[in-house]
């Protein structure tokens, strides 16, 4: 139970109006429990005030199988989705709990975090979309964020956005040989990837940081970005490396 209230933590301190990073029914979260099963936001429930009833226990194998076997219809995909349930009469997962389950199993993390930052979305929503995920402004931004993040264009929400987030993916994965710690999506939102909660909310308070610079240097004039040797070695850096786990580890 205390795993799930971390989870509850996670996604409350992620729906304080102040940060300025979901409203209403915006975000989900979810967290692996075991090789098996993870927990996930169930639809309709909001984070700000969501409690450990907001979850529901979903089993990984059948959600995985709407990949590599898509469902013909939604009404399908619906069946398929309670199906995955590990209680029957539990409340109806996320209609995002596909790419939950690919992100868990295929980067091997156990937490994921999506929200809707409007420091984000003004750029998400712009031409210049593309900049947060390819560039790096600061060190702090590449130490926590990685040298890059996966930029998905706007997808349909549920398996067609699954199926993008996918791909970009396989492509970091491809060039870094290791998983990404943030998928940007076009006209959307964010995600962040956590071997906990805590690393998971302090990637998305970096990559907020990074939206608000980037958008008052690309207002002001031309942005410098770091190069790409800088941002490889600091990223790379032993000190650095552990400066990150420490912080996954106690959030300092």
């Amino acid at each position: 139970m205390t795993a799930l209230m971390d989870l509850v933590t996670l996604s409350r301190e992620l729906g304080k109006p102040e940060r300025n990073l979901v409203i209403i029914g915006e975000g989900n979260t979810s967290l692996r429990i075991d090789a098996e099963t993870f927990w996930v936001k169930a639809s309709g429930y909001q984070l700000p005030s969501i409690d450990a009833q907001g979850f529901t226990q979903v089993r990984f194998a059948p959600i995985l199988d709407l990949f590599e076997h898509p469902p013909a219809t939604q009404t399908e995909q619906k069946a398929r989705l309670r199906a995955a349930c590990v209680d029957a009469s539990a409340p109806m997962p996320s209609i995002e709990t596909s790419f939950h389950a690919m992100l868990l199993d295929v980067c091997q993390v156990n937490c994921i975090a999506h929200t809707h930052p409007i420091a984000v979305n003004r750029l998400m929503c712009s031409e210049h979309a593309e900049l947060l995920a390819t560039r790096r402004i600061f060190p702090d931004e590449a130490v926590l964020c990685g040298p890059e993040s996966v930029f998905v264009p706007y997808a349909d929400p549920g398996l067609p956005l699954g199926f993008a987030i996918r791909e970009g993916v396989r492509q970091y994965m491809a060039t870094y040989a290791e998983a990404p710690k943030v998928v940007l999506l076009g006209n959307h939102g964010l995600i962040t990837l956590g071997k906990n909660p805590t690393e998971a909310f302090n990637i998305t308070l970096m990559v907020v940081k990074a939206a608000e610079i980037l958008w008052g240097a690309l207002a002001i004039g031309e942005v410098r970005f770091m190069s790409r040797e800088d941002i490889l070695h600091i990223y790379r850096r032993p000190d650095e490396i552990d400066r990150r786990q420490r912080f996954m580890e106690d959030g300092a």
